[in-house]
């Protein structure tokens, strides 16, 4: 959690440095966003790979499987991370204006996708390397690495961004060359940290197929759960500039206030639920796995949900840290307000979802978001919202009834499910049981 609080923040100082620029930059970078997602969902896909297989032979005593899903992970990661480098330099511009966006905004989008992409390798790494640490029990030394690597970046992003002292002012290009250098930072530093004794995983040479086949088949689904809700956001947000550019910008910030006051907590609990869950199946007792799992559910609702309370009041003066346009500001509060009022539900999805990785059950939560995106956010928000009239009134609901829908599906495959005897046979098959 406090990883993912410098992590958050380092996403809201950019929001808020764009947007001393204009709610067009605001815009730009948002949209750019939804590309950059691309390489964060693989890289969070097959990190979900690693640290279910992680935590799993942790729990078991089986450190050389361990060490061989982690050395696959990170270099697969590597290689997919390729093809993103030559689309942001070639088509950056383009893809920002396909959306529908402004040339103004195209031309700075584009500029900003280009250098964020040049590092998707980078950050897959990033990703993977921190969640198989993760597995192993060893939270701390992700967070040294990223806390160190964020502030960085939230220094860089103010100082290049808006020239402050010595440094020129780069602006939009200067937000981006912050990320990228984050990035290099982190993959390079925990390369490092698994390459010496520092932490209890290391790299191997890989050997092993059956291990190579389930880390893409448990990856496979939440790279497509991934993709999918990043497709998804495109009309999404083709939706949103439909009814002006104030509008999508107030999503964007709406947004960025609630993922920076819940998102460190679900975040966490998504994490520390697939690591507690991976755990105790590894020790063959999937009982104390379901428990863990519903116990880990109970403490977001307490802590997320009561957060959620607060944001709903607080939405106003929240989103005015981001913008002085009062038409922005007023959407972007009643954004605000609805992910208050997801809360709950949205922090037991994520923390469900989590404990169902741990599981090795990857394809439910990919159900869950799939349907959920595609059925209410994109297809409820445009029935109701441009088809029938009710604008962007019906996108709240949409957004809300999203993650009413996925908290059902992944709370039915969680108690229905079998995840804990699949876990269990897949674990046979690797030779991480006796």
């Amino acid at each position: 959690m406090a990883e993912q609080v410098l992590r958050t923040l380092m996403r809201t100082t950019d929001i808020v440095v764009t947007g001393l620029f204009s709610p067009a930059a605001v815009a730009a970078i948002g949209l750019a966003d939804l590309y950059a997602r691309l390489p964060l969902r693989i890289g969070l896909g097959l990190g979900g790979g690693a640290i279910a297989l992680s935590s799993q032979d942790t729990g078991s005593g089986a450190t050389a499987n361990r060490d061989e899903a982690v050395t696959q992970a990170i270099l697969v990661g590597a290689l997919t991370g390729l093809p993103f480098v030559a689309f942001g330099l070639l088509a950056g511009e383009f893809a920002i204006s396909v959306l529908g966006a402004p040339d103004r905004v195209a031309a700075m989008g584009g500029t900003y996708l280009a250098i964020i992409f040049v590092t998707a390798p980078a950050r897959h790494v990033a990703l993977i390397g921190a969640r198989s640490l993760q597995g192993t029990g060893d939270t701390r030394t992700p967070m040294y690495v990223n806390v160190v690597s964020n502030l960085l970046n939230i220094g860089g992003t103010v100082a290049l961004g808006l020239g402050l002292g010595p440094f020129p002012e780069w602006r939009i290009v200067g937000v981006g060359t912050a990320t990228a250098v984050g990035n290099v930072f982190t993959a390079v530093a925990l390369l490092l940290a698994m390459r010496t004794s520092w932490t209890a995983a290391s790299f191997v040479r890989p050997r092993d197929w059956t291990i190579t086949r389930q880390l893409l088949t448990v990856s496979a689904p939440r790279i497509a759960e991934g993709l999918a809700a990043t497709v998804a956001e495109f009309p999404f947000n083709a939706i949103l500039l439909s009814f002006g550019t104030s509008v999508n910008a107030a999503y964007q910030i709406g947004r960025r206030v609630y993922q920076q006051v819940t998102g460190p907590l679900s975040r966490g609990y998504n994490v520390a639920a697939s690591v507690v869950v991976g755990q105790a199946l590894g020790d063959g007792d999937p009982d104390r796995a379901r428990f863990e799992g519903w116990a880990t559910t109970a403490l977001g609702l307490l802590t997320v949900g009561t957060i959620g309370v607060a944001l709903f009041v607080a939405a106003e003066p929240l989103v005015r840290l981001f913008t002085s346009d009062a038409r922005t500001a007023r959407y972007a509060a009643e954004f605000a307000r609805t992910y208050g009022v997801a809360a709950p539900f949205l922090v037991s999805y994520v923390v469900l979802a989590g404990s169902l990785q741990g599981g090795s059950d990857t394809k439910t939560p990919f159900l869950a978001r799939t349907t959920g995106m595609f059925g209410f956010m994109v297809g409820f928000s445009w029935l109701f919202g441009v088809y029938l009239g009710y604008r962007v009134v019906a996108v709240y609901a949409g957004i809300l009834l999203y993650y009413v829908w996925a908290t059902a599906v992944v709370g039915a495959g969680f108690y229905w499910g079998g995840w804990a005897p699949r876990a269990a046979k897949m674990m046979a098959e690797r030779g991480s049981t006796e």
